[in-house]
């Protein structure tokens, strides 16, 4: 950051204020979809590309954003990003037809992949020593507030205005972004960058993690093996019967594979290549990678599950699901004040796990609380704590993993954590959902088994029915005294599905927090005095 003091401070909050608008816009549009769906028209796969888009892309480009931010100046890359999704969300909030809403949200993933690896490097090339660790704190307290803010936020706008300002809201935030940046942050690059650009292997990489991310979000809606529902794209139809799923996935692996041999040749050779496997020799990188892919299995998984239960069982509005899930936002926050004086005290190792620790009481509290008559205090006190484990283990686990990334290679190390932990949430999210949508048809079915009046054919439409509406048809099946019954059985059905989605991701915590055991034991200005004498921040 440009200067000391308060200069340097207000810099790091425009940057948290850039990385919470892109992190918000991952879960923005969730609640405004249906208002979205009456005012353009579009068909239901349609809209779950308005939602899957964004993060498609997003996943994709981290890695290539990252290597090239170190090449052509950080600052610059997160300036063209917010750039991009600016204008990316006026697109958005302007657009007439479901295919311009979904070309915008391509877009804004651009735009949000130069942002996200590209801050993390800045903080690491700006900071230093105790700074380092309160920066990095708020960084991380910034994600898991933001990520519980996302459906408050668009709660709010698409009930009090209109699902347009679920994207219009981006336009003054990234404006003042943009000016902040400009005058607080300085611009840092790899001044060593060999010449060329490893193009094949930046192909590669886009192609390979497309396929595997749009395999993880997506096999539970088209199907794993057999297609299960119409899929298109653009006016593109796909009317094989296999499933896209298991083709995008090999698509994606044998890219991945051919791009990992590629990449070992040319650093082999000592020739330009997107990924540098040397980064991989460092203990504290290599295991904090691996350990932020295996948390985020568990991290956010659950935020899909609950919002849904919330607003399909306890009957709460878009924007009362954002009121119930603020205590998450609140307790995220409030680890960034204390982050920075444990990670003093006991070093980032320890923090790190005692945040995971605090994620899997969180998450296996609200495993126990869930339940069709659930009062609404009961989830308010397991989310807080959810919360402060997500903020003191995201800030936590990025310092360890950057701690002894050189500076000048910041932005590629930045783009293996953000992409490690981009797939780690992307599989999570597809386990869970299928351990939702799994126990909800098997248990709605049994407790529908002996409904008086039911015949098979009508139990397996209304087992269809919840399932395939996520449960919003419990809705209506509750208005008609008729079927007021079975809504009862479904409710309970759904909390119990919620509940095992609950434990499911209560046990990948667990397993990372056997995988944090591994971190190096960091305090943050240990080990960056190397770091800062490697290449320092050119000033713009």
């Amino acid at each position: 950051m440009r200067g000391d003091g308060r200069g340097r401070w207000f810099g790091l909050l425009a940057i948290s204020l850039g990385v919470a608008m892109i992190i918000v816009d991952a879960t923005i549009v969730n609640v405004a979809v249906p208002q979205i769906i009456r005012d353009l028209d579009i068909t239901s796969t349609d809209a779950q590309w308005v939602q899957e888009a964004y993060t498609l892309v997003f996943a994709a480009l981290l890695l290539v954003a990252g290597r090239f931010a170190d090449r052509s100046g950080r600052r610059r890359m997160f300036l063209v990003g917010v750039t991009v999704f600016v204008v990316a969300s006026v697109l958005a909030a302007l657009a007439g037809s479901g295919e311009t809403l979904i070309a915008s949200r391509v877009l804004q993933g651009v735009g949000g992949a130069m942002m996200l690896p590209t801050s993390l490097s800045l903080l690491n090339a700006n900071f230093t020593g105790r700074e380092k660790g309160i920066a990095f704190a708020v960084w991380g307290s910034t994600i898991g507030g933001a990520a519980a803010l996302g459906p408050l936020l668009g709660g709010w706008l698409t009930t009090t205005y209109s699902w347009r300002w679920a994207f219009g809201i981006n336009v003054p935030v990234s404006l003042a972004v943009i000016v902040a940046t400009l005058v607080l942050v300085a611009e840092s690059r790899d001044e060593h960058a060999e010449r060329g650009l490893d193009l094949l292997g930046a192909l590669l990489s886009v192609i390979g993690m497309t396929g595997v991310v749009f395999a993880l979000i997506e096999g539970r809606t088209y199907g794993w093996w057999e297609r299960e529902r119409a899929f298109s794209l653009f006016g593109l139809d796909w009317t094989a019967s296999i499933s896209p799923v298991p083709v995008a996935a090999l698509v994606g692996l044998v890219a991945l594979g051919i791009f990992l041999a590629q990449q070992v040749r040319r650093n082999r050779a000592g020739r330009p290549a997107l990924l540098d496997l040397s980064l991989f020799g460092i203990g504290s990188f290599r295991n904090g990678i691996l350990a932020a892919a295996i948390v985020s299995l568990g991290e956010f998984g659950l935020l899909f599950a609950l919002p849904l239960w919330f607003q399909n069982v306890l009957g709460y509005s878009a924007f009362r699901t954002g009121l119930a899930l603020l205590p998450l936002a609140v307790g995220s926050f409030l680890a960034s004040g204390i982050g920075a004086p444990l990670t003093q005290r006991w070093g980032a190792a320890r923090v790190v796990q005692l945040g995971v620790a605090a994620e899997l009481v969180g998450v296996a509290g609200l495993g126990f609380v869930v339940a069709p008559d659930t009062s609404w205090w009961a989830p308010l006190g397991f989310l807080f704590v959810y919360g402060v484990g997500v903020g003191l283990a995201t800030a936590q686990l990025t310092g360890v993993s950057l701690s002894q990334v050189p500076v000048r290679r910041s932005g590629q190390g930045s783009g293996l954590q953000s992409t490690a932990r981009q797939v780690g949430s992307a599989l999570g999210i597809a386990v869970l959902g299928t351990v939702l949508f799994a126990g909800l048809g098997g248990l709605l079915g049994d407790r529908l088994a002996d409904q008086p009046g039911l015949t098979p054919a009508q139990r397996d439409q209304v087992v269809s029915a919840v399932k395939e509406s996520a449960g919003a048809a419990i809705g209506g099946l509750e208005a008609d005294p008729r079927t007021a019954p079975i809504a009862a059985e479904a409710k309970a059905a759904f909390s119990e599905a919620t509940r095992y989605a609950a434990f499911a991701g209560a046990g990948f915590l667990l397993i990372g927090l056997v995988a944090c055991l591994r971190l190096p034991t960091v305090r943050h200005g240990e080990t960056g005095e190397s770091q800062s004498t490697e290449a320092e921040p050119s000033r713009a």
